[in-house]
C-alpha cells in the first residue's frame, strides 16, 4: 500500500485495523511519485492514496484502465487558503485578480483545479481571465513529490508560458515576476514568513466556512486506487479495503475526542473538533459515493470546463462499480 501517514490511515499502517486475509506492507511517499508508480511507473502499489484529477486525466486521455478507483478519500481541503499575494502589491480581493499574472506549479493538480474552479463559480473568474506561468522549480516537492506527468496538462486554447528554469513560484512572487501564486500547499516563501507574501484570505478559515455553509461542498483531493488484476482474483479485496479504511478513519476521530488535547499542541484542538462537526456533520470526513456526488461532481465538471480532461467523465465510469454502493453504515 502507498499514501500520506495521516491520522485517518495511522490505524491501518500500525497494524491496529486489518484488511481480512491481507498482509500490509505500507510505503509512504509525495502524491506525484504515487501517481508516476500508478500511471508510469512500476505499478509496485497494489492499494495506493491516488490524486482524482491525474487519475481523471489518465482515465479520460490516456485510456489508463490499470487500476479502479475506491469511494475511498485520504485527503480533503478547503483551497481559499492556497493563494497567495505580494503585501504591497493592488490585489486585496479576487476579482483583483483578472488580467493579473498567476505562478504555479502542476497546472492540472487536482488543488489547482478546484482553485481555479472555486474562483469562476464564487467570483466570475475564468482562467482565461488571469496569464498562467508555470514555475520550473516547486518549493514544495519534499513533501508533495515531483509532479507527475498527469499534472502537467496545459489547455491549448489558454495561453501558459514556462517560468525561467532557475526559479521556483516563491521567487517569481517575491521577485515582482507574477502577482500571485496558486499552490497546492504553502510556498516557501510564505513558510519562511517572507515580509513581501501573504495569503489573499487572511483569514481562510471563515471564508472557507462560509462557502461549506452556502454549498455544502468538502473538496475531494485523492482517493484510493487498487489494482484492477487483484480485484478480479480477489472480489472481495473490495469491501475489504474500504472497510479497513473506514475503522482506520473511525479511530482517528476516537483518538480526537477523546485524547488530542493531552497529546497534541494546539491549545484548543477539541473546540475545533466540536465546531467542524457542528458544521459539517459528525462524519464529516465521510467515504462512499452518496454522501460525496456533491463534493465531486464539481471536480468532474471543472476537469472538462478548463480543457483538461477530453470527456467529461462521471462517477459511474470513474469508480469501481461494485464499490458504488458502499456505505460506512456496512463497516
Amino acid at each position: 500500500m502507498g499514501g500520506y501517514k495521516s491520522d485517518r490511515v495511522k490505524a491501518l499502517i500500525d497494524g491496529r485495523v486489518k484488511i481480512e486475509g491481507c498482509e500490509i506492507q505500507f510505503q509512504e511517499d509525495g502524491i506525484g511519485d504515487l501517481n508516476s508508480n500508478v500511471f508510469s511507473g512500476p505499478q509496485t502499489l497494489d492499494v495506493t492514496e491516488i490524486g482524482l484529477q491525474p487519475f481523471m486525466v489518465a482515465y479520460a486521455n490516456d485510456g489508463f484502465r490499470d487500476y479502479t478507483l475506491l469511494p475511498i478519500f485520504p485527503l480533503r481541503q478547503f483551497r481559499h487558503k492556497n493563494v497567495f499575494i505580494l503585501t504591497d502589491g493592488n490585489i486585496r480581493k479576487p476579482e483583483d485578480l483578472r488580467g493579473k499574472t498567476i505562478a504555479t506549479v502542476g497546472y492540472s493538480s487536482t488543488s489547482l483545479t478546484w482553485i481555479r474552479g472555486i474562483f469562476q463559480d464564487e467570483y466570475g473568474l475564468k482562467p482565461e481571465d488571469m496569464q498562467w506561468i508555470i514555475s520550473a522549480k516547486d518549493s514544495s516537492a519534499k513533501d508533495a513529490g515531483k509532479a507527475s506527468k498527469q499534472e502537467n496538462i496545459y489547455p491549448e486554447e489558454l495561453p501558459i508560458k514556462m517560468g525561467p528554469p532557475d526559479k521556483d513560484e516563491s521567487e517569481l512572487l517575491v521577485s515582482g515576476q507574477v502577482d500571485a501564486i496558486f499552490h497546492a500547499g504553502e510556498p516557501k516563501a510564505y513558510i519562511e514568513r517572507h515580509p513581501k507574501v501573504r495569503r489573499l484570505f487572511p483569514d481562510y478559515r471563515s471564508v472557507e466556512r462560509a462557502y461549506f455553509a452556502e454549498t455544502g461542498i468538502f473538496p475531494v483531493m485523492h482517493a484510493v486506487a487498487i489494482k484492477k488484476s487483484l480485484i478480479l482474483q480477489n472480489p472481495w479485496l473490495i469491501e475489504a479495503v474500504f472497510k479497513a479504511y473506514s475503522q482506520s478513519k473511525t479511530m482517528a476521530y476516537d483518538y480526537i475526542a477523546q485524547i488530542a488535547w493531552l497529546k497534541e499542541s494546539l491549545p484548543w484542538i477539541a473546540q475545533e473538533f466540536e465546531e467542524t462537526r457542528a458544521l459539517m456533520g459528525d462524519n464529516y470526513y465521510s467515504y462512499g459515493i452518496e454522501s460525496n456526488r456533491k463534493s465531486l461532481n464539481p471536480l468532474f465538471r471543472y476537469s472538462y470546463q478548463q480543457g483538461i480532461c477530453k470527456q467529461e467523465l462521471t462517477i459511474e465510469e470513474l469508480f469501481e462499480p461494485k464499490s458504488l454502493k458502499l456505505t460506512e453504515s456496512q463497516v
